[in-house]
């Protein structure tokens, strides 16, 4: 495959997938646009409430023979899936890239992790066993089996289209139930792949469904009777607002995973040379735009001579990050994915200044674009120093290439300031002490935890965790918490006379 070679040709419109048929959206027909480029590689509908219902009747209907489905007849269609995604692991890698910005290496990332969650759907005659246990009581036993509760709609963010909707889908569909996807509507392109393979890999019509659009589609969920819960990943506030709430007025279930401001700490007996490369891709990987991305650097310690090289060493490999197309195998950051998100970025790059933040580096302006593409939503890595722990740029989310630093003293005033901060996702410590390490794990609140680990992102087999400001509900997705979500426990009591 050559170099820059784009796998989105003209200007396709992405359709609707409803009840095994490729249908145009009857809504808004809007542009999809290429962030690097800004040129239209596409088009997308804004679809309306009677297609969203239109979609949930097709996997109510679909949700009858499908439950009946044995688990190990289920889980071969993914199988399939699986296979098909291997086939074509470069191809929907590029098309993330090309729709995203994002560098070419962190979109095969992608791809394997959501390929890993199908793999793990696969075990799902193993995962969905319940329990049993006879003579509760004299001639009485006890079984709990799980059992299918009908359709889940599955709201994906912007950031991962191909990963974040096979955190859920591939569960609920195994587990035999139904599904509705909606992807964000500025990167339709990769959830339009995966349905067309899941369309090759044979689901009955009905049980793989998605629907393009925005919040005419997401109300249409929330307000649906025969969906019976929804996972979401997206800003908090549409996650405390809107998701959250409108499953509690309808007694839906729901998984929703909000923003973060991360914050991983410094301990001066670190391996400075591996946690370098660690922050870079935590930081500024991805653009920054990764709810597990590192957002504030607390160095703990008053070693000045510490934190000035271990800055300046920070410094010179941020000032050195390649920018440019992602599908140049040579960059290391894209754009940020549009202009609106931009300009927040830089919005808050001016707040920190204002509250008394100083430059280290300043990426407002990306000093080299390789190819010659425009500045329009690209941005260099920026470093801010003499940040405070009281600052919006600490406790509110920015989701851009940004760090801001902190000295504390002690460990334990790092974690304060961990604690303290409205979101709870995936905080991190770097040090070469065990002790220190073990204090930050059982002490700092998060749902994810990362020890000399720059991105807390959990395997397949592990629920992909979160607190407070990041996360509203009891389970979580992906692996065995996914299951439960996806089923009801029933508990049948035995007795024969």
């Amino acid at each position: 495959m050559a170099l820059l070679e784009e796998p989105i040709k003209g200007v396709p419109v992405a359709k609707n997938y409803i009840d095994g048929e490729w249908v145009e959206s009857k809504g808004e027909i809007i542009d999809v646009v290429n962030p690097v480029t800004c040129e239209t590689i596409g088009k997308v509908g804004i679809s309306t409430k009677e297609e969203i219902d239109s979609a949930v009747q097709a996997a109510q209907t679909a949700f009858h023979d499908w439950r009946r489905t044995p688990p190990v007849t289920r889980c071969r269609y993914l199988f399939r899936l699986r296979e098909l995604l291997e086939e074509n692991f470069e191809e929907v890698s590029r098309v993330q890239t090309q729709e995203h910005g994002k560098c070419i290496d962190e979109s095969r990332g992608e791809t394997r992790r959501g390929i890993e969650n199908v793999e793990v759907a696969c075990g799902i005659p193993t995962l969905m066993m319940g329990d049993c246990l006879e003579d509760i009581a004299s001639g009485i036993d006890e079984y709990l089996i799980r059992q299918p509760l009908g359709v889940f709609g599955v709201i994906g963010p912007f950031n991962f289209p191909f990963m974040i909707p096979l955190w859920s889908a591939p569960y609920a569909v195994a587990t035999g139930n139904t599904v509705v996807i909606k992807p964000s509507s500025e990167v339709p392109f990769s959830q339009t792949k995966i349905t067309e393979l899941a369309e090759e890999a044979g689901f009955p019509p009905g049980v793989w469904n998605m629907v393009h659009g925005g919040r005419t589609v997401v109300g249409g969920m929330l307000e649906h009777p025969d969906i019976q819960g929804i996972t979401f990943v997206g800003s908090t506030p549409v996650m405390q607002d809107v998701i959250y709430p409108g499953c509690g007025e309808t007694g839906k279930r729901c998984i929703a995973q909000g923003g973060a401001a991360n914050i991983i700490v410094i301990m001066p007996d670190c391996n400075v040379e591996a946690t370098i490369p660690g922050l870079m891709t935590s930081f500024f990987g991805n653009a920054g735009q990764r709810c597990l991305a590192g957002q504030t650097l607390v160095i703990v310690g008053d070693d000045d001579s510490f934190y000035n090289d271990f800055v300046e060493k920070v410094t010179d490999r941020a000032r050195n990050i390649r920018i440019g197309y992602g599908l140049d195998e040579s960059v290391q950051m894209g754009p940020v994915r549009d202009v609106q998100k931009k300009e927040s970025i830089l919005n808050y790059i001016e707040i920190g200044l204002k509250e008394g933040a100083t430059l280290k580096l300043d990426g407002r302006k990306a000093k080299e674009i390789l190819g010659g593409y425009p500045e329009t939503c690209f941005l260099g890595a920026t470093i801010m120093e003499n940040v405070s722990r009281e600052m919006r740029i600490v406790r509110e989310e920015i989701f851009g290439p940004t760090m801001g630093i902190i000295r504390t003293k002690t460990l334990d005033e790092a974690i304060e300031i961990c604690n303290e901060s409205p979101y709870h996702n995936g905080h991190a410590i770097f040090t070469s002490n065990g002790k220190a390490a073990r204090q930050f794990q059982y002490d700092c609140i998060s749902g994810n935890i990362g020890i000399n680990i720059g991105i807390v992102a959990p395997m397949a087999f592990f629920p992909f965790s979160g607190m407070a400001g990041s996360f509203l509900g009891v389970l979580h997705t992906q692996g065995k918490e996914a299951v439960r979500f996806f089923t009801e426990s029933k508990v049948c009591i035995h007795r024969w006379l």
